[in-house]
């Protein structure tokens, strides 16, 4: 096979992006390291906010950049995926390389956990290796004193060779250091490495040697740290090798690499590990003291606590109880949403609408439009600010809490192996737990798993069976009055989410999940990181509603101006009765049609009205959870995954969710109970 061809079938579809130069000129700064060590809390201390949220070229993959104000000079700092190496797994780890080896890069802040800098000192030698200008940023250092982890920053670095500060990046600790390192670097009297160096053993370091000969444009990383991508046959340098060097080069290099295969026993991969774990333990004997016996802690054993199916499953039936049935199902549902709905619009917001509206419109067609029944003031925006807001901003405060807390990862680590059995793993906790907020924000999040397979899975499951925190809300307050129409729902539900992934896992191609995830520790909470959390994903998923909520009661109230409206009513009435529900149920799942959380807060009104008993509340709940993604997520959906899997995800979905509830209505009806 020609040597070219051969190079080119290596690499993978979108793993090499060209590079982009950043709005405007300024000098860019790249927060980098591993996920759960404070990068995000960091670039927030540098920036002041986020400034730009965008997806990298050719990628679903976002990147947040934004202007230094805390910093000498003026920079743009950008905050990269997670990273565990330079040989990238996820496509996250791909970008966050891929903005690395570009030339534009005057300064690269790895931060690392100071508690776990066994684990993460290996990426730090690789970005010294390839030459970038490196400031090492020891993190969390407050907690690793406590631990009675000892690093001697002097000599640090001078084993390193670059500047290495001590931070804590929750309090501020250590960023003005930063600042003067930077100036440092920008004046020309940074620290710089010139000794650290891996030895990778004989036949690797031939092979590498052979390699940097060929002439070319290395980029923005050495020759050095090039030839090792290379001969691990990472994609993204394979393609610009395949694009910079000429043909005999090409054919040269092709030779080196299935040399040094034919010599290893193990993997190029493998021996580079080893090679780099020994230069670890090297530095770390020299800079680094740990405790002699460390005791296990209060948090320590809670922590394994959260782990252990036997302690874990109890801990986690806690969390839902008082974290979503009290206080978003209870509180936010009931307490919240009667207090706006009964007290602020129904005595004050729509009466002022109606009138204001009767004064201004003379038209009785043009009224309806804004204060209708189906009006945009007195059913859009009410459902939007008077049942949605107050559950949506409960969620998020319980979710801001656990994120902060640093019970996510541990959450996952206890379901990973249910996860293997519907072809998922326990990282996808993450966009799971995150649907029952936003089930559109969730599938953005899915770019975070492994594979297109756990992503089509993933996404799939959250348009399926995920009930978004406004539709759990107004589903919760349905159904408190009937705690076993809400045991029948959680428990259909619950089938419908592990058939429907087992099927799924089955079904598609694709390798086994793996996993791997460094676990933060476990701490109380601080109210400013909830607080400012829970502010930014209220502001974006409000931003979102609302403008859907208001094209929902214009397509509605264009539908019975026309006629349509009720023509898609009397459609929807045969599939409603066959599930045992009254008509108007009808109007909840047309409702449905234009967001879930619409057709709950429909449902809503009719159980106001004691229109439907238990047991139609628990089937009428079953089969909207289970009902068609909202717009805004089919869109997600399509945009993530493409017309055909989102199409054909939601077809499976509208037919099984019908499915479902007319099993769970005939079995309710066979065994003669009311709920």
């Amino acid at each position: 096979m020609h040597i070219k061809a051969f190079l080119q079938k290596l690499i993978e579809p979108k793993c090499h992006e060209r590079s982009q130069r950043s709005a405007g000129s300024l000098p860019r700064i790249m927060i980098v390291g591993s996920p759960n060590v404070g990068k995000s809390v960091l670039f927030n201390r540098l920036t002041g906010r986020y400034v730009t949220v965008s997806n990298y070229p050719g990628t679903t993959v976002a990147i947040s950049s934004g202007r230094s104000k805390v910093l000498s000079g003026h920079f743009e700092v950008v905050d990269t995926p997670g990273m565990y190496s330079l040989s990238p797994i996820t496509e996250e780890e791909r970008v966050a390389c891929s903005l690395l080896l570009k030339k534009e890069v005057r300064v690269v802040l790895q931060v690392i956990d100071a508690k776990n800098i066994e684990r993460m000192l290996g990426l730090t030698l690789q970005l010294i290796e390839a030459g970038l200008p490196v400031i090492l940023v020891l993190n969390m250092t407050d907690e690793a004193r406590q631990m009675g982890v000892r690093i001697d920053t002097g000599r640090l670095e001078e084993m390193l060779g670059i500047p290495v500060v001590q931070t804590v990046a929750t309090t501020g600790e250590g960023i003005g250091q930063i600042s003067t390192k930077i100036g440092e670097i920008e004046a020309g009297a940074g620290s710089t490495n010139v000794h650290c160096r891996i030895d990778y053993g004989v036949d690797l370091e031939k092979a590498i040697a052979e390699i940097t000969k060929w002439p070319g444009d290395s980029g923005g990383i050495s020759g050095r740290t090039k030839a090792l991508l290379l001969l691990q046959e990472e994609p993204g340098e394979v393609q610009r090798l395949v694009e910079e060097v000429e043909e005999d080069h090409a054919e040269r290099i092709g030779r080196v690499v299935s040399d040094l295969r034919a010599k290893l026993e193990h993997s190029v991969h493998y021996h580079a590990t080893l090679a780099l774990r020994w230069a670890v333990e090297r530095i770390l004997a020299a800079a680094v003291s740990f405790p002699a016996e460390r005791r296990m802690g209060f948090r320590e054993k809670l922590s394994r606590f959260c782990m252990r199916p036997l302690t874990g499953i109890p801990l986690l039936m806690m969390v839902l109880y008082f974290g979503l049935y009290k206080f978003v199902g209870e509180f936010g549902a009931g307490t919240l949403v009667d207090f706006i709905e009964t007290n602020v619009f129904e005595q004050h917001v729509n009466p002022w609408f109606k009138w204001a509206v009767s004064a201004v419109v003379p038209w009785q067609i043009l009224r309806d439009l804004f204060v209708g029944e189906y009006g945009i003031f007195t059913l859009g925006v009410r459902y939007a600010v008077a049942i949605v807001l107050p559950i949506v901003a409960t969620f998020f405060i319980a979710f801001s809490i656990l994120e902060d807390s640093g019970y996510l990862p541990r959450l996952a680590m206890l379901i990973d192996r249910v996860f293997k059995k519907i072809g998922l793993n326990g990282r996808a906790v993450i966009p799971i737990v995150l649907g029952f907020g936003c089930a559109t924000m969730a599938t953005m999040v899915t770019r975070t798993l492994e594979t297109r397979r756990e992503k089509i899975i993933a996404s799939g499951l959250l348009a399926f069976a995920i009930p978004c925190s406004a539709q759990l809300g107004v589903i919760l307050a349905l159904l408190s009055g009937h705690p076993y129409a809400l045991l029948a729902w959680a428990v259909f539900v619950g089938l419908g989410f592990l058939l429907a992934g087992s099927l799924a896992a089955r079904v598609l191609p694709g390798r086994r999940p793996s996993f791997y995830m460094e676990l933060p520790p476990l701490r109380l909470p601080k109210i400013g990181n909830v607080a400012v959390k829970t502010y930014s994903r209220v502001v974006w998923y409000f931003k979102e509603i609302l403008p859907l909520f208001i094209i929902a009661s214009v397509l509605i109230w264009v539908g019975q101006v026309t006629g349509i409206f009720q023509l898609l009513v009397r459609g929807l009435v045969p599939p409603v009765r066959a599930l045992g529900l009254p008509d108007g149920a009808a109007v909840a799942f047309l409702f449905g049609f234009f967001r879930r959380d619409y057709g709950a807060a429909g449902l809503f009104d009719l159980q106001k009205d004691a229109a439907m008993t238990g047991a139609q509340l628990a089937v009428a709940a079953i089969t909207l959870t289970l009902f068609l993604p909202c717009v805004a997520q089919f869109l997600i959906l399509k945009k993530e995954r493409g017309w055909k899997v989102a199409l054909a995800t939601s077809g499976g979905i509208l037919v099984a969710a019908f499915v479902i509830g007319f099993a769970a209505n005939n079995l309710f009806a066979i065994l003669g109970v009311e709920l």
